[in-house]
Order: C-alpha cells, then structure tokens, then sequence
C-alpha cells in the first residue's frame, strides 16, 4: 500500500456516514418513489430522488470528516483514478427493491486504498441491520463477528446471483441459472449485490456470483465477506469509474473452487 491508513477509524467512518443515509433513504422512500423515478441504461434500470439525496448526504458528511478525499458514487460518478484514498458509495444498492417497497436494499460505503478494499460498511435501512469490516480486524454485524459457513459440498450449497438490466445478457444469465440450478441446493435472487455477498458473511448463504457488477455495488460487501473468511474473485477490469463487465464469485472455502469450476463449464464469464 502507497500510504498508511487507520482501517478500523475508517470503518467507523463509514458505518456512521452509512447509518445516517439509511435513516435518510427510509424517511423519504414514499415521496421518492411517487414524486422521481427516472431511467438509466434501460426502462428497468431505475433511479429514485431518494437515491440522489442519499448519495449527496454521504458526499457532504465525508467533506466534513474526511475533508479532500475524492468520492466515486454511482450518481454523481467522481473519484478520479484508482491511486492512494478513495471513496466508493452506492446510495441505494436495490433500487428497485425500494421503488417496490421490497425491504431487501442497503445503503454501501468503502474506502479503498489503491482500488482496493480496506473499510467498509452496509446498513439496511428496514432492519436497522449494520454490517461492517475494516482490513486485518474481521467482519462484524451489529457489533457481532462473522463467519462464513462451514460448507464443503456444491450440490448442497445455496447460492446467491443477481442478473443484468439488459435483456440479451439476462437470458443468457438464465441458462446460466438453469445448468446451475442442478448442481447445488438452490439459487436465491434478493436483488441487492451487497447484501447477497454480506449473507455469505453470516453464513445465511454459502455463496454468491454475477456479472457486471460496477465497483460500488461490491467495495463494501466484498471486504465484509472477505473478513469473515470467503474466498473472492474480484473483477479485475473494470475502469476507476467502476464499470467493468467481469464475473465476481464469492464462496465460503470448501465450495469455492467446484463453484467456479461450475459456473465456468456454464458459460458464466461469458454472458
């Protein structure tokens, strides 16, 4: 690492901040969701005034608490290049979730040192539930450690994934799901990247894995999932801006390489 940080301040840090935005994304969903709902890359990938004000929150609380550090968010962009103390945040990871009332989205928030990961939190705003991890210090929900599960078997594994807004890639992602389907015990959908990869942190899930995430939908919930002992492989690609259209695969150990095995013999790194 090119300079010194304090992982377990940042950590702190960014479970602040995070909570803060949760309780702000709560509070404003109905008038979000009634009043500004635009699009983005399609008619299904959407965008709320709830996100935007969440997203301006944390960037004026980290002005105040971390003054000159540049922050990459999936609104507003930002964040320059990869190089020294960064900040990524994705104000409602589940947008779409929010914009149904579905209580499964999640506020994320990391910083990373040289495009990597070393501090981070996710805070549900339904459930109050604060996951967070700062490097080398493990992962924690509510105060409470993490670990991953303890499983070794693929065909008894249940597995997370999500699918893209586009439909040609998400019928390809489909017939990705259906050879993988009969190989584990079953595959779950929450439509929230983070929260997915903070389940293989609790154990709820052995597994998680999709393509095309951007860096913010991953800075968090990755590092959490890391601390608490899974295997990661990281997209590689993608730009500082965060976009990158590789295969991101997190599994507790025992699974980890009969999954990838799995998913590559599926085409899953191809769609």
């Amino acid at each position: 690492m090119a300079e010194e940080v304090d992982a377990t301040a940042l950590s702190e840090v960014a479970a602040g901040v995070a909570r803060e935005a949760a309780d702000l994304a709560r509070t404003v969903r109905d008038e979000a969701v009634t009043d500004g709902v635009d699009t983005k890359s399609t008619e299904t990938d959407v965008v709320t005034t709830g996100d935007r004000a969440v997203e301006r929150l944390v960037r004026e609380r980290l002005a105040e608490l971390r003054p000159g550090e540049p922050v990459l968010g999936e609104e507003e962009g930002g964040g320059g290049a990869l190089e020294g103390l960064r900040w990524v945040v994705d104000p409602i990871d589940g947008t779409v979730n929010y914009l149904y009332g579905f209580p499964s989205y999640a506020v994320s928030l990391a910083a990373q040192l040289d495009g990597r990961s070393v501090a981070g939190a996710v805070v549900e705003p339904v459930s109050g539930r604060v996951w967070s991890a700062a490097v080398g210090h493990g992962a924690f929900l509510n105060g409470r450690p993490l670990r991953v599960s303890s499983s070794d078997r693929l065909d008894l594994a249940l597995v997370g994934t999500g699918f893209s807004y586009g439909v040609d890639r998400r019928t390809a992602q489909a017939r990705v799901v259906g050879d993988l389907l009969g190989q584990v015990r079953d595959i779950r959908r929450t439509g929230a990247a983070s929260l997915d990869l903070c389940a293989v942190a609790a154990g709820w899930l052995d597994a998680t894995y999709e393509v095309g995430l951007n860096r913010w939908d991953w800075a968090a919930g990755a590092l959490i999932a890391q601390e608490a002992g899974a295997r990661l492989r990281l997209p590689e690609k993608g730009s500082a801006d965060g976009l990158g259209d590789e295969m991101l695969v997190c599994a507790t150990p025992g699974i980890a390489d009969g999954l990838l095995d799995a998913l590559r013999a599926a085409g899953a790194g191809e769609v």
